[in-house]
């Protein structure tokens, strides 16, 4: 097998260099937006069963009761895979609603149930770079007495913490 000359070295480095340059940035940014996924799937799907569940309550129980952030610590730059019973509150059973494989946020669940009107905020928190500065995503939902469930929009704070 032959050595490379000096040219031919210098072609393939920058070939490489060329391919790296382009597909980095791709590839994080990939990682990113997979990350990105797990609030705004978690929290659509929180959403989406709480509002199911209050369609058939009267509005003074139409929602769960407040749970605070679950895991209690933010998971920081890690993917954390929780002890048993970490989701076992009587919320998140309602709202059929765990993690069984590691995960990075925190989620918790905010409500408020009266006679004329019930609402909620589902929330979720996290730290991908370990810093301490979290990101933070929310939504909320509210019923009428003898209306149907509304949602609002996703608010995102700090996407890119």
């Amino acid at each position: 097998m032959r050595a490379l000359t000096p040219l031919e070295l210098a072609v393939a480095l920058s070939l490489g260099g060329t391919v790296a340059a382009t597909m980095i940035p791709t590839f994080l940014r990939n990682v990113h937006a997979s990350r990105l996924s797990e609030p705004v799937d978690g929290l659509k799907r929180i959403a989406a069963r709480a509002a199911l569940r209050a369609s058939g309550l009267p509005t003074e129980s139409a929602f769960p009761e407040s749970v605070p952030f679950t895991p209690a610590v933010t998971p920081r730059a890690d993917l954390v895979l929780d002890p048993p019973g970490t989701w076992d509150a009587a919320t998140w059973r309602a709202l059929d609603f765990e993690f069984d494989a590691p995960h990075a946020y925190s989620f918790a669940f905010e409500s408020a149930n009266a006679e004329a009107r019930a609402t909620f905020t589902a929330r979720a928190r996290g730290d991908l770079d370990g810093d301490g500065v979290t990101s933070s995503f929310a939504i909320s939902g509210a019923i009428e007495r003898g209306g149907e469930p509304t949602l609002q929009p996703l608010e995102i704070y700090r996407e890119v913490e």
